[in-house]
């Protein structure tokens, strides 16, 4: 199974693509999606959709992982980044993609089995699993990784319940 995992921000947007096959998962690419400061909103949403619809096309995958949104305090963030969220969503949508959301705590078990994990260490996980060379630079992408490879092992677990 094909999978694209999203961690999802208005500046920029993480994602990744991991390949799922039996014991053996992989990544194809990741990267970010980064928009101006100077742009409108509805521009840098715009490039959002418009990037991420080439990454749809470009790779085929058959599932997209999202993490859900927690923000405390902070609700003008968490207000633009859940447009982007939605923008997300809706590209997912019109490419009849199964969406998969995760908590941050469910991607802290499924990729260290330790709910209090940091993010060095799941970012140390990450390079572990994917055999990368070396952890990617943006926190965003190493995001998107992690949230496509708890969708991966959700489904494996699934698949053994059957």
């Amino acid at each position: 199974m094909t999978i694209l995992g999203v961690d999802p921000g208005i500046a920029r947007l993480g994602w990744a693509i991991v390949e799922a096959e039996r014991s053996k998962v992989e990544s194809r690419s990741f990267g970010c999606i980064e928009t101006s400061s100077k742009m409108s909103r509805e521009k840098r949403l715009q490039e959002i959709f418009l990037e991420l619809s080439k990454i749809i096309k470009k790779y085929r995958p058959e599932a997209l992982s999202i993490e859900e949104l927690f923000f405390g305090d902070n609700s003008k963030t968490a207000f633009v980044v859940g447009e982007a969220r939605g923008i997300v969503l809706l590209t997912a949508a019109q490419s009849g993609l199964e969406i998969g959301f995760y908590t941050p705590l469910q991607v802290k078990l499924a990729l260290t089995g330790f709910g209090g994990a940091q993010k060095p260490q799941i970012a140390q996980m990450v390079k572990t699993i994917l055999k990368l060379d070396k952890i990617p630079k943006m926190d965003d992408t190493t995001d998107a990784l992690a949230i496509a490879l708890t969708h991966a092992f959700s489904m494996k677990m699934r698949k053994l319940q059957l």
